[in-house]
């Protein structure tokens, strides 16, 4: 099995999913895009998350080339790059965060060209000491392991790697080798928010990365409605949930782009459905499975 290295279960991201297991429910993972539509309006809504029922927050960093990502955070991330979003102002609403809260995991997603223009180690130095927990960086395979993944790792930070339908038993290892924090399950082939998660692909996936590695296994992409989160929940660590809700920002936007008064409001509507959705689904299964 894979070490928990890095923070490991010491950290912020090891505690949480220990106290989600101790209560015997899966997480809610949402994901924004970091300074969509603009920086105030991001940061009232990352205050507002925990209380809403988001377990773990991955926030994004604004990329103007996001490879792996669909239509709705491309857009997200070109609102946010417009806006004046960077790296720094981005550990900036992280730093400011973390004076109100220090128990909700913070996880950096991204690509790798921001931050190797920002310089690894001063990164690395400035995202712990922003309160970061962890990094996902979906361009940067294993081979690569010395260029972010290792010192990240020996900074303290978890490094999350992404796991796929497609990545069989021969690559597993190499996947899992050095990943702290939680295996992200990308449930579908392809870019973010363009296909819907099936529950049973993911159980069949999830019993598999569970024999290799004692971390947990939060699964992502594809999933939009509570349904689908509590579908999810019932077999998963946690439930990531990222396209569907940069997209409520989306449609909170006026005609010029800017943030409708409401925005934050709706946003938090549909993260606390969604939390509601995962938080019923164990408690439902163990119910049927008694009766």
């Amino acid at each position: 099995m894979s070490p928990a290295i890095g923070a490991g279960p010491q950290g912020r991201i090891g505690r949480r999913f220990a106290a989600l297991a101790a209560a015997g429910r899966a997480g809610l993972v949402t994901y924004f895009t970091c300074g969509d539509p603009d920086a105030a309006t991001f940061a009232r809504l990352l205050a507002a998350l925990p209380e809403a029922g988001a377990d773990i927050i991955e926030v994004g960093m604004p990329f103007s080339d996001p490879m792996a990502d669909g239509p709705a955070i491309q857009a997200a991330g070109l609102r946010a790059l417009k806006a004046g979003m960077t790296l720094a102002r981005t550990l900036d609403i992280v730093r400011a965060f973390r004076t109100r809260d220090q128990a909700t995991p913070i996880v950096l997603m991204g690509y790798y060209n921001p931050i190797y223009r920002y310089g690894v180690d001063r990164f690395l130095a400035d995202a712990k000491g922003a309160g970061v927990d962890g990094l996902i960086v979906v361009d940067l395979p294993p081979e690569h392991d010395d260029e972010l993944c290792l010192p990240a790792l020996a900074a303290g930070l978890d490094f999350i790697r992404l796991a796929t339908p497609t990545t069989d038993d021969k690559r597993l290892p190499a996947v899992l080798e050095h990943t702290a924090g939680f295996i992200y399950y990308v449930s579908i082939a392809g870019i973010t928010g363009t296909k819907a998660a099936d529950a049973d692909a993911a159980a069949g996936a999830v019993a598999r990365l569970r024999r290799h590695s004692s971390l947990p296994v939060a699964v992502g992409f594809g999933i939009r409605t509570p349904q689908q989160a509590a579908a999810v929940a019932r077999v998963a660590d946690a439930a990531v949930v990222g396209s569907a809700l940069v997209e409520r920002v989306a449609a909170q936007l006026d005609g010029t782009g800017a943030a409708k008064s409401g925005l934050v409001a709706a946003v938090i509507e549909d993260v606390k459905a969604l939390a509601a959705g995962v938080r019923e689904a164990r408690r439902a299964a163990a119910t049927a499975a008694r009766g």
